[in-house]
């Protein structure tokens, strides 16, 4: 069983953690606890863009941005998984210098520092010469970079399933064991 946190920046991409949260819902014999820090920007980029404020209705805990006691703020804690999605250019900028300056930024050092899996989901487009180089650094560093890029050979037919091709892409990355199109089959 698995214990996992869920971090959500206000990059644009909330389908992808909308989706995410939801996969989490029909993975509960997966995990054993599942926490979601989100941003005050994240809930109103979520608002915008989904027109809709379903983040409050999740069975899971959520943390303050602010809030260092949560379990995954500490290598105690025995979180095993981070995953930020989206992931805003400036969070992974600050987890690529060291900033530990708020819960996410926090979760991703303990992640880095124990040695557990980072997963960035990063969103933005085009990247500059800056974002390269932290993106570098925090792969250097152990975390997965793992870009909001669609796939396509499984001929999605809507937003929500070329979002899935991301979000099972990330479920994959975590270790979790689902149902998806697999190249070959």
């Amino acid at each position: 069983m698995r214990k996992v946190a869920v971090a959500i920046t206000g990059a644009s991409g909330s389908i992808y953690a909308r989706q995410l949260l939801d996969k989490f819902s029909q993975l509960k014999e997966q995990w054993e606890d599942l926490s979601v820090v989100m941003t005050e920007n994240a809930k109103e980029v979520w608002k915008t863009e989904l027109e809709q404020e379903t983040y409050s209705s999740y069975p899971f805990r959520f943390y303050s941005q602010q809030d260092f006691s949560a379990p995954f703020a500490s290598g105690s804690g025995k979180y095993d998984t981070l995953i930020i999605i989206p992931c805003s250019m400036g969070t992974l900028g600050r987890i690529a210098t060291g900033i530990s300056s708020d819960l996410i930024t926090r979760a991703a050092d303990v992640m880095l520092k124990e040695r557990r899996k980072l997963i960035c989901v990063v969103r933005d487009t085009p990247y500059n010469l800056v974002h390269i180089r932290n993106m570098e650094t925090v792969t250097m560093a152990g975390g997965i970079i793992c870009p909001a890029t669609p796939s396509f050979y499984s001929r999605p037919s809507n937003m929500e399933e070329m979002a899935a091709t991301v979000v099972d892409r990330v479920l994959d990355l975590a270790g979790f064991h689902i149902n998806t199109f697999r190249w070959g089959k």
